[in-house]
């Protein structure tokens, strides 16, 4: 069953039916996410159930954090769980580039916050990776509840989204239930300043696959989001009003032996104002131990990849990837 088609060649997947508990809408789904994930590895998601006025607030938001003076955003500087503020070219694509080299350092900001944990928490106390305090800017009113709103509601959305995972692989619709017990995910509001003219082999954010296992990627009304099919060719990501676009991370293709694509994409800002994303990664717990899933593997199949946890992949990319973040692990050692 092939997904409905977008103007661009990037499948629609429309839940709607399934979170109605229609009859047969599961498997219609999944049918189409089967279609999109092992073709482009991008989908526009619909019928998902998301106030447009909660992602509103949420841009809203990130243009109030990104118009704060740099000074106080320096304060929140990302530590090494990956939380707080990442400056305007201190990222680099290094180990999911595209052409495995890295690019010049992007030309993006962003603030990251992750579940929003107790002082009190047990893996706080301990000291756990990437289970530590979120970094809230101090004089934003409503900013730190509008993103736990936000982040609330999609990892919800990311929970449903798994049955129609499972069923798009031929696995039971609770497969992944014991991996998700309680997600790692990561909220980032990022900003891309405008820009006369980017230099040679400098973008936005360079042309890379994401790490994780599934990104929920608001509309975004400034255009520059751009995917590469497999035939090598890029294409601009429409905009399809009220549509989450969605896509496979590394994790999700070393899960299922590259039978679904983690897909090449890159963003720029070329509207001459000011570009804001709000993606969200939904990720796996950080203990479980992420293995060719049971239906992707058989003889003249071997398994591609060793198991890892995803709090070891995810220590390895963040260092890799984000200079304060390397910066603070060194520090640590």
């Amino acid at each position: 069953m092939k997904g409905i088609a977008g103007m661009n060649g990037i499948p629609v997947v429309d839940i709607g039916a399934y979170l109605a508990e229609e009859p047969g809408g599961l498997e219609r789904a999944a049918g189409q996410l089967r279609h999109a994930a092992e073709n482009i590895g991008f989908f526009h998601l619909i019928g998902h159930g998301v106030p447009q006025e909660l992602i509103d607030r949420v841009f809203e938001a990130a243009a109030r954090f990104h118009a704060l003076p740099l000074e106080e955003k320096l304060a929140l500087r990302q530590d090494r769980n990956n939380v707080g503020y990442m400056p305007v070219r201190s990222s680099v694509a290094r180990v999911n580039a595209l052409d495995g080299s890295p690019k010049k350092a992007n030309v993006v900001a962003a603030f990251f916050a992750k579940r929003d944990l107790a002082p009190d928490h047990p893996d706080v106390l301990a000291g756990k990776r990437f289970r530590g305090l979120n970094q809230w800017p101090p004089n934003l009113p409503g900013f730190r509840e509008t993103c736990n709103e936000y982040a609330a509601t999609l990892e919800a959305l990311g929970r449903k989204m798994l049955p129609v995972y499972a069923t798009a692989l031929d696995l039971p619709p609770d497969y992944f239930e014991a991996a998700f017990r309680e997600p790692a995910y990561s909220l980032r509001l990022s900003h891309y300043p405008a820009v006369d003219d980017y230099e040679e082999d400098e973008y936005g954010i360079a042309p890379h696959t994401d790490g994780g296992f599934m990104t929920f990627l608001a509309q975004n009304e400034v255009p520059g989001l751009a995917v590469r099919r497999t035939d090598g060719a890029w294409i601009d990501a429409e905009v399809v009003p009220g549509a989450f676009v969605v896509n496979a991370g590394d994790l999700q293709r070393r899960l299922t032996n590259d039978r679904f694509l983690s897909t090449p994409h890159r963003a720029v800002n070329r509207s001459g104002g000011d570009r804001y994303a709000i993606p969200f990664f939904f990720n796996f717990d950080l203990d479980h131990v992420i293995e060719c899933a049971p239906s992707c593997t058989g003889p003249g199949n071997p398994t591609r990849y060793e198991p890892i946890t995803y709090g070891d992949h995810l220590a390895n990319f963040t260092r890799q990837n984000y200079d304060d973040v390397r910066a603070a692990d060194a520090a640590a050692e």
